[in-house]
């Protein structure tokens, strides 16, 4: 593709990114209202109104009005949002919107070029897009809004007031939201891949609000050295730390010590094995586990709640 065809396809998609301010009102040590405004980038996905942001920009907003590439102003309502996502969506009442184009995030690749795009700074003149590459995939970052897994890693500027604006491939698709960086770092921004928003969004607009399936399990992840300091018999698995009275894995019987070896018949080797298997999962859903209890080996059935 020509650099000409890769510039009117950025172009193109920046006309579906909009501009956030936001008005939270604290209260000072004397409990007087303080209004405290804030901004933030999002982006329409949907020719009704809908809008895609992350959830810190609106968190705890009064009041929200959007700008439009084109220059229109609306306020905007929040639909729903997923805190452990960092995502919400927002409504607006208008019409001859342009939509962005959504991508497929799992085809990403390390070296991918990509180019953000939001309202730094809330700085006047429409969006603004910084280019860089995908320089990770499948990221971890914990802050202090939480612990955020499989995030996209790109070296594409990414300032306060780009949270919740787009990141795009060279065909102009939206193929993951911008959402953090590390403060004092050079090249290191992070974002939230678009395939996981989706789904979010469709639930959030279908009923409201987002939740993962949950089992209710607290655990670690065993390996050699646990398991000879524990005199353990397996080197692989989660080992049961805590069970959420009233969960799904306390009405199976989960215990806490017990050893999760399978889980809907996938070997589970560490945690993280089984959080990628519960992301698959809808709430509704059940499952056989292989556990181990001391020496003795059995199975059992787990029915996925709503995370609470």
């Amino acid at each position: 593709m020509s650099e000409d065809a890769i510039v009117e396809m950025i172009e193109d998609a920046s006309k579906s990114v909009v501009n956030i301010n936001t008005l939270r009102v604290f209260h000072d040590f004397f409990y007087q209202p303080v209004p405290v405004e804030g901004i933030g980038s999002g982006f329409i996905f949907d020719e009704r109104g809908y809008i895609l942001t992350n959830y810190h920009v609106v968190e705890g907003a009064e009041r929200i009005v959007v700008t439009l590439a084109d220059g229109r102003v609306f306020e905007a309502k929040i639909i729903g949002a997923y805190k452990s996502l960092d995502v919400a969506v927002l409504k607006i009442d208008a019409d001859n919107l342009t939509v962005a184009k959504l991508g497929d995030s799992d085809k990403l690749r390390v070296g991918q070029r990509v180019f953000a795009i939001g309202n730094p700074f809330g700085l006047a003149g429409g969006p603004t897009v910084t280019s860089g590459v995908i320089s990770a995939l499948k990221r971890t970052i914990h802050s202090d809004r939480g612990i955020f897994r499989d995030l996209v890693q790109t070296d594409a500027a990414i300032n306060p007031g780009n949270s919740g604006g787009p990141l795009v491939n060279t065909n102009g698709e939206v193929i993951a939201i911008n959402t953090a960086i590390i403060p004092f770092a050079q090249g290191i921004g992070f974002a939230i891949p678009i395939n996981a928003a989706k789904e979010v969004a469709k639930e959030i607009i279908s009923y409201g609000s987002y939740a993962r399936p949950w089992l209710g399990i607290a655990g670690v992840s065993l390996n050699r050295q646990i398991a000879e300091y524990y005199d353990l018999p397996v080197e692989h698995g989660v080992l049961v730390a805590r069970v959420t009275p009233g969960s799904p894995a306390d009405k199976a019987g989960i215990e806490r010590g017990d050893i999760i070896l399978e889980f809907d018949n996938r070997r589970i080797d560490r945690i993280e094995d089984l959080q990628k298997i519960l992301a698959e999962k809808k709430h509704g859903c059940e499952c056989e586990i292989a556990i181990l209890r001391g020496l003795r080996k059995f199975r059992t059935k787990v029915m996925l709640e709503r995370e609470p």
